[in-house]
């Protein structure tokens, strides 16, 4: 055998060469490792899937039930800056240290079993939160739900946070076909979250076929907002919550879906209420209609959909009043380029288009022509990177003006190192 690499960033190279794609959907490879590691979680699990809002849901569970006192084990992805950004124990990043530790166990365990660089980092986690004795374990779907690594550990609360179209090459082209897969991460006998008031049929007939407990809200659990604060209704009342740190409209729906599962889990979690104002306040999530300090105001949000640029293009127009919006936005090829420009169109006034430097990165010729054939009015200028792009609205925008710059987590990563140079 070969000497294992000797550092987090050529664990990461090598794991990128094991496995001939990207994404290979389907369990049997990283159920064989799992089995062999004997990577069996004896704390409760949580597999948080969804379209949009999985990421805010999963923020959201670590902040309350850590700040109730538990040792919270975290899975999450993609990254933006750094790989360790996707797994945290106790709100800590894990150590390079301690991920080559557990990458080093899977690799030993694996033999010849060809594994992508997700599968492998979902086991690792799984084996790094074992090491670490957590009390409980959130786990983020990567893509789908039915056929993802995360899938290979049952769950004791499963949560969809939404089902809208994105990923179909792999998941189906209609809302229904996506719903099959994201449903995928249900189970018999246990509490099953879907956290829109729009529920696809799928998400019924498959908890219904499998035997789990639905719950979605506006049915089973519901909130009602006020000005300064909000109530939630569930198995039982909660009144007068602070509202999310997060920004945006539709926390309240992703805030809801995670008393929904506490609600579920009291029995194995019980959670104070000083616990989840103190959750809620002080939650983080980078890239989620992150506003960064200083003028003009700068605006980072990782959406790449339509219905996530639907959620920006709502949190945009409640804000305030700006004499000029400059977008600079940076996409995936593969992403309905077209969908996510015409829902932002009328909030933008200049779009500064750029592209990434990925074999899926669309070029900045090719967004261009998306916005051209979409714009009404308003300026399009083309840079080759969001870093030109980002320095050139900040140096003609006014400081009573906005940047907002979206469009994938690369587009955001990129935002992020630009502006701490």
């Amino acid at each position: 055998m070969q000497p294992f690499p000797q550092s987090l960033q050529a664990w990461l190279q090598y794991l990128e060469s094991l496995h001939p794609k990207t994404i290979a959907l389907g369990l049997e490879r990283v159920a064989e490792v799992k089995q062999r590691l004997q990577l069996d979680p004896t704390f409760p699990v949580i597999v948080v899937g969804g379209t949009n809002g999985k990421g805010s849901v999963s923020a959201m569970l670590e902040a309350i039930l850590h700040a109730a006192g538990y040792r919270v084990g975290c899975y999450t992805s993609p990254h933006l800056l750094d790989y360790n950004e996707r797994v945290r124990i106790g709100k800590r990043q894990a150590s390079d240290v301690e991920l080559c530790v557990s990458f080093a166990h899977i690799e030993q365990a694996r033999n010849d079993i060809p594994l992508t660089y997700f599968e492998f980092g979902t086991l690792a986690a799984m084996q790094c939160f074992i090491a670490h004795d957590v009390e409980v374990a959130i786990l983020e779907v990567g893509l789908g739900g039915r056929l993802d690594a995360v899938n290979v550990f049952d769950n004791d609360c499963a949560v969809v946070a939404s089902v809208d179209i994105d990923h179909t090459d792999y998941l189906g082209d209609t809302r229904e076909l996506i719903a099959y897969e994201k449903a995928g991460i249900f189970r018999a006998g246990k509490i099953a979250i879907f956290g829109d008031m729009d529920m696809p049929a799928n998400i019924v007939t498959q908890a219904e076929k499998i035997g789990a407990t639905l719950w979605q809200l506006g049915k089973q659990f519901s909130f009602q907002a006020a000005e300064m604060q909000w109530d939630f209704i569930g198995q039982g009342k909660r009144s007068s919550l602070p509202y999310p740190a997060l920004r945006g409209a539709f926390q309240l729906n992703n805030a809801s879906s995670v008393l929904a599962v506490l609600d579920a889990l009291k029995e194995q979690l019980p959670v104070s209420m000083a616990a989840i104002r103190r959750g809620l306040t002080e939650v983080e999530l980078p890239g989620r209609f992150q506003v960064v300090p200083g003028r003009p105001q700068l605006i980072l949000d990782v959406a790449h959909n339509p219905h996530a640029a639907h959620s920006l293009a709502q949190n945009l127009a409640a804000m305030q009043p700006f004499p000029k919006t400059y977008a600079v936005c940076a996409m995936l090829k593969d992403k309905d380029m077209a969908g996510v420009v015409r829902e932002l169109i009328w909030q933008v006034d200049v779009w500064l288009v750029a592209g990434i430097n990925t074999p899926r990165g669309a070029t900045s010729e090719e967004l261009a022509q998306v916005v051209k054939d979409e714009l009404i009015d308003g300026e399009l200028l083309t840079f080759a990177t969001v870093t030109e792009a980002l320095h050139h609205a900040c140096k003609v925008a006014d400081e009573d003006d906005r940047i907002i710059t979206f469009g994938s987590f690369y587009t955001v990563a990129e935002a992020l190192r630009a502006k701490a140079r």
